[in-house]
């Protein structure tokens, strides 16, 4: 079957079906000036990160097509891309941006203050599907020359230069902002030049970027293949050249091969058990604490991350800082779980565990349901597309329980979203992140992060399981893969051949 789909690729596109006949692995690497990368993921619903929660959009678009005012590096460091520089004022709420003059959109269109405007204002609309709104409907954009723009924020936040360099903050050009999806125009060195839904998605250089001649790669090939045995197959026969956030349990097959370099990358990112938390019994704490303490997260890493990720206690991953340990809080304890259903009245507790595409979450989803049944859950496992996913789970909020990593380096607000998809509401926990959010200082800040995990890890909004290593593979001469991946792209700016 793997063999049928990769040469039903091929048959897309006349150019391509002609290199159906070359060895393998030329039709990967070709001329030293392109690249076929893989995910596991189609960016859906469309290639508008404004537009859409899935990180996959953003691994496409972000920096390739689509800019922002700064740009955060694999380090996790911020420098500036469509903005030169910036100040900041004393109380961090009021950002001056100069801009970046002489660059244009795909469409010929200048950048500009204006279009800066229209992006974040557009982003903070009613018509918004921004996941990010709420931040953009506390921030207002002030136009002072064609070159300069001020935001002003009503919530401090030191990292705001950090979130304007992500995918939800690109600037986008005023007449073409509403087919992006489709028909994506940005800043960026490359252009989209063909989508084979399903199958792949191909991006060219555009030659009226206004620093081409640094882009080494003339065409890059996105490949979506979430099957771990067709992924590993991929790869080995050279029709890929790099794929990140390879399926783990691959990956032995890969080190110690000369052909390959093997890249294990931290992250900001926590795989979490969902719970919907409106839901019965599962709108009652003793009912999340027994599901929380079934849960042996060393076994879940072993079996979901095949070892690669460290355990946590709440929505806050260890390499980030302010960073408390809260493992404790809910620990493994099957005696506990079991004590705590019968104190909550619970017997013979049924539930349905959505699986959404990735590795981390069937396999996870099959430890999870072994450790619940233990203590008297059944967990049945329904297994469902990303875009069902998406619509049903994060849309909808029709689930139970659900396996999910959250990629996003900050995104404690989530849970004062009374409608996000977890249906946590908490006036303790939407105070606290209140006043954290209004607190200058740097020490008062990091007591109040501290707070907020308690406070998730003693509510116990998910069963928080781990933070995930990512791992790269790719052929050994691509050079410019990111070591560390604070945010989830592929930065094809500094990609290249050896």
């Amino acid at each position: 079957m793997t063999m049928i789909k990769r040469r039903g690729v091929l048959t897309h596109s006349a150019t391509l079906a002609a290199l159906a006949t070359l060895p393998a692995g030329v039709f990967a690497q070709g001329r030293k000036d392109s690249i076929v990368l893989a995910m596991a993921l189609e960016p859906s619903p469309g290639l508008d990160p404004t537009g859409g929660a899935a990180s996959s959009i953003a691994e496409v678009t972000l920096y390739n097509i689509y800019e922002t005012l700064t740009k955060i590096n694999a380090d996790g460091s911020v420098t500036p891309l469509l903005a030169e520089s910036w100040e900041v004022s004393p109380d961090l709420t009021t950002y001056t941006f100069k801009l970046r003059r002489g660059v244009k959109f795909h469409n010929g269109e200048p950048f500009n203050a204006q279009a800066v405007k229209f992006s974040f204002d557009r982003a903070a609309g009613d018509k918004s599907t921004n996941k990010d709104k709420r931040t953009y409907q506390n921030l207002s954009t002030q136009v002072v020359d064609e070159h300069t723009v001020v935001l002003l924020t009503k919530e401090i936040d030191p990292d705001f230069p950090f979130m304007l360099g992500q995918a939800t903050s690109i600037i986008v050009e005023p007449k073409s902002a509403d087919s992006n999806a489709t028909r994506p125009v940005g800043t960026g060195p490359y252009r989209l030049e063909n989508w084979v839904k399903g199958s792949s998605i191909s991006l060219a250089k555009w030659d009226g970027y206004r620093n081409a001649g640094a882009i080494k790669l003339r065409r890059a090939t996105f490949r979506f293949i979430a099957d771990p045995a067709a992924q590993v197959a991929a790869l080995m026969a050279g029709d890929v050249d790099a794929f990140a956030r390879v399926t783990p349990r691959s990956v032995t097959q890969f080190q110690g091969n000369n052909r390959f370099q093997v890249v294990v990358s931290g992250s900001r990112a926590k795989t979490i058990l969902a719970m919907n938390n409106k839901k019965k019994p599962l709108d009652d704490v003793r009912v999340r604490r027994a599901i929380a303490a079934a849960i042996d997260r060393k076994a879940v890493i072993q079996g979901a991350g095949d070892g690669y990720g460290a355990a946590i206690g709440s929505h806050y991953p260890p390499s980030a800082p302010g960073y408390i340990d809260t493992t404790a809080i809910n620990a493994y304890n099957p005696d506990k779980a079991r004590a705590l259903l019968k104190e909550a009245g619970v017997n013979n507790l049924e539930l349905t565990i959505t699986l959404p595409p990735p590795p981390y979450a069937r396999q996870g989803g099959e430890v999870i349901a072994s450790q619940l049944s233990k203590v008297g859950i059944t967990a049945r496992l329904q297994n469902v597309e990303w875009a069902q996913w998406l619509s049903n789970v994060y849309g909808n909020k029709n689930y139970d329980l659900t396996i999910i990593s959250h990629v996003e380096p900050f995104d404690l607000g989530n849970f004062a979203k009374p409608d996000y998809y977890w249906n946590y509401s908490s006036p303790k926990y939407n105070e606290l992140y209140a006043k954290y959010k209004t607190t200058a200082r740097a020490q008062d800040r990091t007591k109040l992060q501290a707070d907020i995990q308690r406070l998730l890890a003693e509510d116990s909004v998910h069963a928080f399981l781990y933070q995930p290593q990512w791992v790269t593979v790719a052929n050994k001469n691509v050079r410019g893969l990111w070591k560390d991946m604070p945010i989830f792209v592929n930065d094809l700016s500094s990609m290249s051949w050896a």
